[in-house]
């Protein structure tokens, strides 16, 4: 695990056909002509360099939820109490990490363009002040959370018998927050690297250490969930720590700063925001649907939640090939090369809609053979089978949105993402509301899923077709 010295750094490839013309190259973002039918050879290179970036993406995507599986699975076998305490737990530690996502992408953007523009050194001092903001955002978190944890379990809903559980896990967890934004803001700057490899790697090795501290410290040591808690903040600080040598080895070869700057946490926190809006937006619209779910009923709330947990797991398969496109679009897009960007846009979106309707397929003709894996409830059954069907036919869209959620990210074009998820939010609330008003079902809901998924198709694709995302040099203005 180690940076590349900066000629070693994959270079944007330019055929004929994509070699940038003096309008496309201005700062102002205009739209470009579009270029011919790219070569073989070019399309070939796109593609392998998509695949050499999402496949360990992926399987990094999908480590992630394993560490709570794994939790799941040492303090099932304690109690009902503590693995509802767990539950409830892991999922405000969630949403607490999931907020500041933001640190991973915009900074792949950022570090993207600068390997682009052939400045390594500014690349891993743009990471380093994103690891500094992740600190700074942790330790803020940790001074929240550690005091509140009662009131928060409380409010999340948990039992009385769960709830001393929830509190002795938060409270714990909590402490890891800081190491897990660093996790999240060093595999950013990995990723603007081409390097996602790495993460793979440390993924796999975080998850193992979990796994094995957790039953050391829950059955071998007597702690109980105490010591998953602190099995789980030990592993999430061995990966912060492989992820900071790497920074800083890399730091250390190419002259770069390693002490924090105010002006450039400054910067990285105010390219964080519009990332940060588009994400609590996004999380709303999942709540609410969840919410609206729950009126209808149990089954439909029992069926409601599988269908997000296979969604969750497509979503993995096209997120990935949206952080190839992060990296891929931030490099063209620093090299001054925007019609190689567009190009690489068009062969992203492509792969796009070729894995949405391959997973598509997957999930209408595999229905009866997953469902019992999740439930033996025949009323749940009844609910599922026609919503999965909704899910199987937007997976194509799904293919695009992500893909050019991911290009509009690489693009530094935050802004424009944030109110474009503002105004989905503002046309799928109404709706999903009106679902249970209507005497709709579950499967009325997830065509409301598929609005949302429409309106954010529009908005995306408007924003990729106006060319104004395109805007080069190592720094968007």
């Amino acid at each position: 695990m180690h940076l590349l010295p900066v000629e070693d750094y994959p270079k944007p490839v330019k055929s004929a056909s994509e070699r940038p013309t003096t309008a496309s190259r201005e700062r102002t973002g205009a739209p470009a002509k579009r270029p011919a039918r790219l070569p073989r050879e070019v399309r070939r290179h796109h593609d392998r360099e998509i695949v050499a970036l999402a496949l360990p993406a992926f399987g990094a995507l999908v480590a992630e939820p394993l560490f709570v599986m794994a939790d799941s699975a040492i303090v099932g076998h304690l109690g009902t109490p503590q693995l509802a305490g767990l539950g409830v737990a892991a999922a405000l530690l969630n949403t607490a990490v999931n907020v500041f996502v933001f640190l991973a992408y915009a900074t792949t953007a950022a570090v993207a363009r600068r390997i682009g523009a052939a400045d390594p050194r500014s690349a891993i001092r743009q990471g380093v002040d994103g690891i500094w903001l992740a600190l700074l955002l942790g330790a803020a978190v940790v001074a929240v959370v550690i005091p509140t944890a009662p009131l928060l379990t409380e409010l999340f809903g948990a039992s009385g018998n769960a709830t001393s559980y929830a509190v002795t896990y938060l409270r714990i967890s909590s402490l890891g927050i800081p190491a897990m934004l660093v996790v999240l803001a060093a595999t950013g700057v990995l990723r603007g690297l081409h390097d996602t490899r790495t993460p793979l790697v440390v993924a796999i090795a975080g998850f193992a250490a979990n796994a094995g501290l957790n039953a050391g410290l829950v059955y071998g040591a007597g702690l109980g969930i105490a010591g998953s808690a602190w099995g789980t903040v030990i592993a999430q600080c061995g990966m912060a720590a492989a992820y900071l040598t790497v920074v800083i080895r890399g730091a250390k070869r190419h002259g770069a700063p390693l002490r924090p700057d105010a002006a450039g946490i400054r910067a990285c926190a105010t390219a964080g925001v519009p990332l940060l809006v588009r994400t609590l937006s996004l999380r709303a619209i999942l709540m609410i649907a969840t919410a609206v779910a729950a009126r209808l009923g149990d089954a439909e709330v029992a069926a409601h939640q599988i269908l997000l947990t296979l969604w969750s797991l497509l979503a993995f398969a096209l997120d990935a090939i949206a952080i190839a496109g992060q990296a891929i679009i931030g490099r063209y897009l620093g090299a001054e090369d925007a019609s190689g960007a567009q190009a690489a846009c068009r062969r992203m979106v492509q792969w796009g809609i070729a894995s949405g309707i391959l997973l598509g397929v997957l999930v209408a003709v595999s229905r009866p053979l997953f469902i019992p894996l999740f439930t033996s409830d025949p009323v749940v059954h009844g609910q599922l089978l026609p919503a999965l069907l909704v899910v199987a036919v937007t997976q194509p869209v799904s293919g695009i949105v992500f893909v050019l959620d991911g290009v509009l990210m690489g693009a530094g074009d935050g802004p424009y993402l944030a109110w474009a998820m503002l105004g989905t939010l503002a046309v799928f609330v109404p709706v999903a509301l009106a679902v249970p008003a209507l005497g709709g079902g579950l499967t009325a809901l997830w065509w409301a899923m598929a609005l949302f998924l429409l309106t954010r198709l529009v908005f995306l694709w408007l924003r990729a077709r106006s060319g104004r995302w395109v805007v080069t040099g190592a720094v968007r203005a």
